[in-house]
């Protein structure tokens, strides 16, 4: 039998963040032989990979770059504690995938998992980071956002955690303080479409039906139905366009006329909050 010593075990421990038991077990099966120690642990993990494969990834964290092309990538990188989120390794590991999603220009969690990270593909890197943290590890979500210049924001829901919610917003114009403050009232007003015009037509009829049928049940009279439904449309639109919202920082105003009073234009954003 090799002879392993403690200090092999603890700098294959640090690099990999295996178990003392594991590790030890690992170097006395490849004969002292770090490299190959290292293959036994990572197919160990593999097979686990297999096993979780079930399991629900409600933690994470979220993470965004701007590219220097006209575009700003975010992801979402989910797991299954919290533990794992506020880890360094898993940290690092969302750091590497954002890096790789945005250097390919991915828009979509497919192409964001076939993009090369260094010698393997992003998928390939998280298969190995999951079977060393011992959870299911999932890239959840991407976006990019085009635009002339970007306004992030990542909040923290925990001091403990990583970012859970995060904003990108791309905007044309000088002021980059509003642009910043539209991004934390995105963060915090969670809307879904830019315009109401962007808002899809089954979606709006949808809704139509849904306030006329309460507007009938409520006993409105017939000549008034129009008003009424229009007026909750309208409240409708408040909810899901960006521009129709009232300014998180100031309820008298729309985010429509924060942006025209600052003379900024926004070209697109995203807003992804860990696990929602």
């Amino acid at each position: 039998m090799a002879n392993i010593s403690i200090a092999d075990i603890k700098a294959l421990r640090e690099q990999l963040g295996t178990g003392m038991v594991d590790t030890k077990k690992a170097l006395e099966e490849a004969g002292g032989d770090i490299e190959k120690a290292t293959e036994i642990l990572r197919l160990k993990g593999a097979k686990g990979n297999a096993k979780r494969a079930d399991r629900s990834t409600s933690e994470g964290l979220v993470a965004a770059k701007e590219n220097g092309n006209g575009s700003a990538t975010m992801i979402e990188l989910a797991c299954e504690t919290d533990f794992v989120a506020k880890g360094d390794k898993f940290i690092a590991l969302a750091d590497k995938v954002l890096d790789a999603a945005a250097a390919a220009g991915a828009t979509t969690v497919e192409e964001a998992l076939a993009a090369r990270a260094g010698s393997q593909t992003v998928a390939e890197l998280i298969g190995d980071e999951a079977a060393i943290l011992g959870e299911k590890v999932e890239l959840r979500r991407v976006a990019s956002v085009s635009g002339e210049h970007f306004a992030i924001y990542l909040h923290k829901t925990s001091k403990d955690l990583p970012p859970q919610v995060g904003v990108v917003v791309g905007y044309a114009g000088d002021d980059a303080e509003t642009a910043r403050s539209i991004a934390q009232h995105i963060s915090f007003a969670n809307p879904t479409y830019l315009t109401r015009e962007d808002v899809p037509a089954a979606e709006v009829e949808n809704e139509r039906r849904i306030v006329e049928e309460i507007s009938r049940n409520e006993g409105k009279p017939e000549a008034a139905l129009p008003k009424i439904i229009e007026g909750r449309l309208g409240a409708f639109f408040k909810q899901v366009a960006l521009l129709e919202q009232e300014y998180a920082r100031d309820n008298k105003l729309t985010i429509a006329q924060v942006l025209k009073d600052s003379g900024l234009t926004v070209s697109g954003f995203a807003r992804f909050k860990v696990g929602a």
